[in-house]
């Protein structure tokens, strides 16, 4: 089950992204188990950075992995005034970017990394496939 909820923003996310974030979890053949997906702010989420990661800077996600086996579970926090800045700041679309991070979430809880340069290009390429299929 994949839940959406919101902390400090009006901003809303369409329900049908999460049929989309769960055909990204069966095409990287796993199961979905429970995912909480917590829009945010900027505050909010540095204080989640602060308090968790002992981290004292902003960013556009947070992925906590509870996930058993080929069973994704876990809890994303995003920052959805991050990723407008972010956008803004790489001239791209805001909301491509935030299906991008949203897509970049659950690729973590499917096993993908990014803390090497090679692992980020393989999570961007696995993220431009995945916003290739993802329709209105």
């Amino acid at each position: 089950m994949i839940h959406f909820f919101y902390e400090n923003t009006e901003e809303k996310i369409p329900e049908y992204l999460k049929f989309w974030i769960e055909k990204i979890i069966i095409s990287e053949e796993k199961k979905l188990g429970e995912i909480n997906y917590i829009f945010c702010d900027d505050e909010y989420l540095l204080k989640i950075n602060q308090d968790f990661l002992d981290h004292d800077y902003y960013t556009d996600i947070i992925t906590f992995d509870q996930v058993r086996g080929k069973t994704i579970s876990g809890e994303i926090f995003v920052s959805l005034q991050r990723i407008k800045d972010n956008a803004s700041l790489i001239s791209k679309n805001y909301e491509e970017e935030k299906k991008r991070v949203i897509a970049h979430g659950v690729l973590h809880l499917c096993g993908y990394k990014d803390k090497t340069e090679e692992q980020q290009k393989i999570m961007r390429a696995k993220e431009d496939f995945y916003l290739s299929l993802q329709t209105e």
